[in-house]
C-alpha cells in the first residue's frame, strides 16, 4: 500500500476537493457576494484602523467587544451571547464535532447547503437528507417521520434555503423544533437574512434546542470570513469548548468592529439588492422558456425549459460571453436544468440579461 492509502481515511480519499471556478476576467455572479464596496471615506478610515492593528499579538480569545457589537447591531435578544466562527463553515464543523457521539446523525432538507453533509461526514456523523417537494417547499410529513425514526443530533433548516432561495413555512419549522425536542438541536441557518427580513432570532427564548446561525459574508464582508451563532447559554458553552481559541484573526476582528459600526451603509446596500432582485426576477420571468423560483435571498434560481436548450448549454454560452453563474443541475435531481444567479447592481444585471438572452437564442 502507498503512504496515502496507509494514512488517509478511505472516505476522504474518495472525496473531491471543494471546487471554486476561476473568475478572472468575467462578471462573477456565482457566489452570492455583495457587489458593492464601502464608500471611499470609510475605506480610508478602515485602512488606518487595520494599519494600527498589532499583528505581532494574538487576538484576545474572548472577542468580547466584537461579540457585544454583533449582539447590539444584529438583533440578538437581550441576555443571549454569540459564538464566533471563521465563516459559517467553521461553526458547522464546531457543532458537528461537539455532537459526534457514536451513532449520531445529522438531518437536513435536500437540495441544501453542501457543508451540512460534508462536515457531518468528516466528523463521523451519518447525514440523512430529506428531499424537498418539487416546488422546493418542505416535505413536512417526511421531515417529521424521519425525526421520529432517526432522532438526529443536529437538524439544519436554511432560512432562506440555498440553492433554492425560498423561505420554508414558519409553522412547519416550529413543528420540527417541537418534534426534535431535547433529543437534538435545530440550527436555523440565516446566512441570507438581510434579504429575507424575517428571522427566528427573536424566538430563541421559546426553544431551548434552537441555534440561529448567520454570517456577515452576504452583507458585503465575504472576504473577512466571519460567522456567528446564538442560542441558549448551556449550548453555546459546550460549542465554545470545541472552538479553536484564536479562530478569528485580528484583521477580521478590527474590520468587523469598524464596519458593523456603519451598519446603515450595509443595510442600504441590502435594500438596493432586494429591489434589484425583484426587477431581475421580473425580467427573467418575461423570457420564454425560463421558470423563476421565489427568492428571499440575494440570488435567483431559474430553470431553463426551452426546446433544444439545456442549462448546461446556457451556462457554457454565458461563460463564452464572460459571465459566470452557478450551474446547480448536478447537485440534485430536483435541480435539473437549473442555474443560480447572484443578484448584482442594475448595471451588472443588465449585462447578465443581455448575455443570458443571447445564450438562450444561440
Amino acid at each position: 500500500m502507498s503512504l496515502i492509502e496507509n494514512i488517509i481515511r478511505p472516505d476522504v480519499r474518495a472525496l473531491a476537493a471543494y471546487h471554486v471556478q476561476d473568475a478572472a476576467g468575467v462578471l462573477k455572479l456565482d457566489a452570492m457576494e455583495n457587489p458593492y464596496t464601502l464608500p471611499a471615506e470609510l475605506r480610508t478610515e478602515l485602512g488606518q484602523r487595520l494599519a494600527d492593528v498589532a499583528l505581532n499579538r494574538y487576538p484576545v480569545p474572548s472577542y468580547a467587544k466584537l461579540k457585544a457589537q454583533i449582539c447590539a447591531t444584529q438583533g440578538v435578544p437581550a441576555g443571549y451571547d454569540v459564538v464566533l466562527g471563521n465563516g459559517s463553515d467553521e461553526l458547522i464543523a464546531i457543532m458537528s464535532i461537539a455532537c459526534a457521539k457514536p451513532g449520531a446523525k445529522v438531518l437536513a432538507p435536500v437540495p441544501g447547503f453542501v457543508m451540512y453533509a460534508m462536515s457531518a461526514q468528516l466528523a463521523g456523523l451519518e447525514f440523512i437528507g430529506v428531499d424537498l417537494l418539487p416546488d422546493f417547499t418542505l416535505d413536512t410529513a417526511a421531515m417529521l417521520e424521519t425525526i421520529r425514526r432517526e432522532r438526529p443530533a443536529i437538524t439544519y433548516l436554511a432560512y432562506p434555503n440555498n440553492p433554492t432561495g425560498g423561505l420554508f413555512d414558519e409553522a412547519a419549522m416550529v413543528e420540527i423544533l417541537h418534534a426534535v425536542g431535547d433529543t437534538g438541536v435545530v440550527v436555523v441557518d440565516e446566512a441570507y437574512q438581510p434579504f429575507a427580513l424575517t428571522s427566528f432570532m427573536p424566538r430563541l427564548a421559546e426553544f431551548p434546542n434552537l441555534i440561529v446561525m448567520r454570517t456577515v459574508s452576504k452583507l458585503g464582508l465575504a472576504g473577512i470570513r466571519l460567522g456567528y451563532m446564538s442560542g441558549s447559554a448551556a449550548l453555546l458553552r459546550e460549542f465554545d469548548k470545541v472552538r479553536p481559541p484564536y479562530n478569528i484573526n485580528v484583521l477580521t476582528q478590527a474590520a468587523a468592529e469598524f464596519v458593523l459600526g456603519h451598519s446603515d451603509v450595509l443595510n442600504a446596500q441590502a435594500a438596493d439588492l432586494r429591489a434589484q432582485r425583484s426587477a431581475l426576477a421580473a425580467a427573467l420571468a418575461a423570457l420564454p422558456g425560463v421558470e423563476v423560483f421565489p427568492s428571499a435571498a440575494n440570488f435567483l434560481l431559474i430553470r431553463v425549459q426551452g426546446d433544444g436548450v439545456s442549462a448546461n448549454d446556457v451556462f457554457a454560452r454565458l461563460l463564452d460571453r464572460k459571465v459566470l453563474v452557478k450551474n446547480v443541475g448536478k447537485m440534485h435531481a430536483l435541480l435539473q436544468n437549473c442555474l443560480r444567479i447572484t443578484v448584482s447592481t442594475a448595471q451588472e444585471n443588465a449585462v447578465f440579461l443581455d448575455a443570458f438572452t443571447a445564450s438562450l437564442a444561440s
